[in-house]
C-alpha cells in the first residue's frame, strides 16, 4: 500500500458538528497542528480555543449553502450527527440526506478539499464474540442508526471511487473522556454518580455487553493523520482494538468517582443498544496506513471524563 503524504497544515478546515463531543475535540486538534478551523453548527455556542464559528443548521442547508461555508477550506470534516435520536426521519436527515449534499457542495468547488466522514463500527452489524473487525466485514447493520449511518458512508465511499470528492470514510468504535455525552453510557453513569448520595443512592443497571472504547482525544489525532495522508486506503477502522465489558467500564468509573460502593447498587435488566453484545475494532490498517495507535489508556479516559463531568 502507498501512501502519498500531503501538506500537514493544509490552511483551513471545517469541521460540521464543531462543537458537540467528537467535533469540539477534533478543532482542538486541529487548532494545535496550525489550521485555520472553522466549526459549523446548528446553535450558537462557544467553539473550541482558537477556532472560529459559523451558525448553520448542515441538516436542512442547501448544497449551495454547504459550499459557501465550505469556500476554499483545504479540509472538512463531517463529525455531524446524533447517537441520541431515535426518530428515524431524522437519523436519515441527519447521516444520509446531509452526506449527499456535502457531497455534492464538496464536488462542486474549483478547490476539493479533503473530505472525512467520521462512521462507525456499528455500520458492520452485529459479530460473534471474539471477532476482531476488519474493514472487509460484511455489512449487516441491525439498528436505523446503523443503517443511516452506512448509507452515508456508503454514498463518500462511492463519491471517492468515482474520482469525485477525495474522501476517506473513517469508522469509529464508542468515544469516551472528557465531555461524554448525557446520551451516552459513560456521561450518563458520571452525571448519576455527580447525583448520588446518603440520601440518593444510586440503583445501576449494565448489560454483559463487551465493547471498543477509544478516548475522544486519539480519535480527533487519528483525523488529523487521516487528514494529512492521502492512502489507497479509503476506509479506517478507529478504535482501540480491546473489547471491555461494560461492567468493567463502569467499575472503573465508579472508583475514580470516589462515590462509596454501598451507595452503588447493581441490577440486572434488558438495556437498548446501537449496536450488538460484542465490538472490537482490528486497527491494523491505522497502524499501517496512518501510523496511528491509541495512547489514552482507558482508565486516564475516565479520569478525565469525571473531573470534566
Amino acid at each position: 500500500m502507498t501512501n502519498d503524504v500531503i501538506d500537514a497544515h493544509a490552511g483551513s478546515a471545517v469541521v460540521l458538528g464543531g462543537t458537540g463531543f467528537m467535533g469540539r475535540n477534533i478543532c482542538t486538534a486541529l487548532v494545535a497542528r496550525g489550521y485555520d478551523v472553522l466549526a459549523v453548527a446548528r446553535k450558537p455556542a462557544e467553539p473550541a480555543p482558537g477556532a472560529r464559528f459559523l451558525a448553520l443548521d448542515v441538516t436542512s442547508a442547501t448544497a449551495g449553502d454547504i459550499a459557501e461555508a465550505v469556500g476554499p477550506a483545504g479540509l472538512v470534516v463531517n463529525a455531524a450527527g446524533d447517537i441520541g435520536a431515535d426518530d428515524e426521519d431524522r437519523m436519515t436527515a441527519e447521516h444520509v440526506l446531509l452526506v449527499d449534499r456535502l457531497v455534492r457542495a464538496v464536488s462542486t468547488l474549483r478547490r476539493r478539499p479533503r473530505l472525512l466522514q467520521l462512521g462507525t463500527v456499528h455500520e458492520y452489524g452485529p459479530v460473534p464474540e471474539g471477532t476482531a473487525i476488519a474493514e472487509d466485514h460484511p455489512t449487516a447493520p441491525g439498528s436505523v442508526y446503523a443503517r443511516t449511518k452506512l448509507a452515508g458512508s456508503r454514498i463518500v465511499l462511492d463519491a471517492t471511487e468515482a474520482g469525485r470528492v477525495d474522501g476517506c470514510v473513517l469508522r469509529l468504535t464508542n468515544g469516551c473522556g472528557p465531555g461524554a455525552p448525557l446520551h451516552g453510557f459513560l456521561g450518563r453513569l458520571a452525571a448519576q454518580l455527580r447525583a448520588t448520595s446518603e440520601d440518593a443512592p444510586l440503583d445501576l443497571t449494565v448489560v454483559d455487553d463487551q465493547r471498543d472504547f477509544v478516548d475522544v482525544r486519539d480519535i480527533a489525532e487519528a483525523v488529523v493523520l487521516a487528514a494529512g495522508v492521502r492512502a489507497t486506503a479509503h476506509l479506517i477502522n478507529i478504535g482501540s482494538g480491546t473489547a471491555t465489558s461494560m461492567r468493567e467500564l463502569a467499575g472503573i468509573l465508579v472508583s475514580v468517582s470516589g462515590v462509596p460502593p454501598h451507595l452503588v447498587r447493581r441490577g440486572q435488566a434488558p438495556v437498548h443498544s446501537k449496536g450488538g453484545a460484542w465490538t472490537q475494532a482490528d486497527i491494523r490498517l491505522a497502524r499501517r496506513v496512518l501510523g496511528w495507535s491509541p495512547q489514552v489508556p482507558l482508565k486516564q479516559s475516565l479520569h478525565d471524563l469525571w473531573a470534566a463531568s
